[in-house]
């Protein structure tokens, strides 16, 4: 093997969190050497590249929560981004609506949530929502979040990546992670040497797997779950904004929802549909018999204990292949759509969901592990492409120490 490469900052992944990371380094550390390698041959590949664009508001989460707090703040800091660097955006707005009398007072909670997070909601009556989507549909009331909105996550990557490179920040693709070697070198799997004074772990759907090669991760897993949307490809325009329904809050999947993309495409979903392996997008495609051994002794785990409510989750996951089904369960936050436009299957992706091993619970909030020569983000699902800004530079202030500081 040649001689290593070296770098101060060597960052695993250019996803947006990979690109985020970078960002916020160089801002503290202009002299320093970052250096972001990544498996694929350009960023935004796998979950920041086919995710729905949605910069979402901050009033899901509870107050004491990191998502509370880096959703807020990351709506406005990448709102601010696009619009400096000239990118597409779309302030389509969003409402959640009740579809019965069960449900207001999850919609209520949602204000108390907003509200508590310092997050602009507010409740309107179905006359006010008929002004703002004359074709949503709620029961008494619906919550209001005028500063969701879309943009393309593919184009703000990119914008992100070139931004990098004209500061000095040196990128490596068709370049991933295969094995530590010793306290501060990496091999990758193109078979070069990397020694770097601080590794940092950005890589999605396998964070938990290079994290255990540090010691790191031992009480967690990835399980994969599948994201389907489907695209309405009628030229008319029923649905103007953005429409939720009231979200089960026990775990972290919204429902299916329309959502109204940058461009203006209307789409429902997504699924949130357990996967058998990391990159199990369709068919066969990147198949691993020894991560479908591994995830499915997990989901049968879950399964047989209902851990979550894992059961009712899966079955009722499954079921949304069947697309009358899947458009029937859209059908019940608006007062009229023509489901047959629904016709067109978006591009899957994947939610590298982290799994407490011994609650056997879903982690709902970030987590981060790491030491003087390692940091690893575990769990960065939805909304992370939201929260990346204010993340990044949380990540820095907590888990870079001066003494790493180049």
């Amino acid at each position: 093997m040649s001689s290593p490469l070296c770098a101060d900052y060597l960052i695993i992944g250019a996803g947006i969190i990979g690109l985020a990371l970078a960002r916020e380094l160089r801002h503290r550390f202009p002299q320093a050497d970052i250096l972001l390698i990544e498996k694929e041959s350009d960023v935004a590949f796998h979950g920041s590249g086919r995710n729905s664009g949605v910069l979402h508001a901050g009033f899901y989460y509870t107050a004491d929560s990191l998502k509370a707090r880096f959703t807020r703040d990351g709506n406005r800091m990448m709102k601010e981004y696009v619009k400096a660097k000239g990118l597409a955006i779309n302030e389509c707005h969003k409402v959640v609506v009740a579809s019965d009398e069960s449900e207001i007072e999850g919609v209520r909670e949602l204000q108390r949530r907003g509200e508590r997070n310092g997050v602009d909601v507010r409740i309107i009556d179905e006359q006010e929502l008929a002004e703002i989507d004359p074709n949503a549909r709620t029961t008494q009331i619906a919550l209001y979040s005028p500063t969701t909105a879309t943009v393309d996550p593919v184009q703000v990557c990119q914008a992100l990546k070139d931004d990098l490179q004209q500061v000095g920040v040196r990128f490596l693709f068709g370049q991933g992670y295969l094995r530590r070697q010793g306290d501060s070198s990496i091999v990758t799997t193109g078979g070069l040497l990397i020694e770097a004074g601080l590794i940092i772990n950005a890589a999605g759907l396998y964070a938990d797997r290079i994290a255990r090669d540090y010691g790191f991760s031992q009480q967690y897993t990835i399980i994969p779950f599948k994201g389907i949307y489907l695209k309405y490809t009628r030229p008319d325009k029923p649905i103007r904004t953005n429409i939720y329904p009231v979200p089960n809050l026990k775990n972290p999947f919204l429902g299916v929802h329309y959502t109204v993309t940058v461009d203006g495409t209307i789409k429902i979903g997504p699924t949130a549909i357990p996967a058998f392996w990391r990159q199990n997008y369709t068919g066969l495609e990147h198949f691993n018999a020894g991560e479908l051994l591994e995830i499915i002794g997990w989901e049968s785990r879950l399964f047989l204990a209902d851990s979550f409510g894992f059961r009712s989750l899966a079955l009722g996951e499954l079921k949304k292949y069947d697309r009358a089904y899947f458009t029937g369960l859209a059908t019940k936050m608006v007062k009229q759509i023509d489901t047959a436009g629904f016709n067109q299957w978006s591009k899957p992706g994947i939610r590298a969901q982290l799994l407490h091993t011994g609650t056997k619970e879903l982690v709902q909030d970030f987590v981060v592990e790491g030491d003087g020569r390692s940091v690893h983000v575990l769990n960065a699902v939805s909304p992370a492409f939201t929260c990346s800004f204010p993340f990044a530079a949380w990540v820095v202030d907590h888990h870079i120490n001066k003494e790493q500081q180049p």
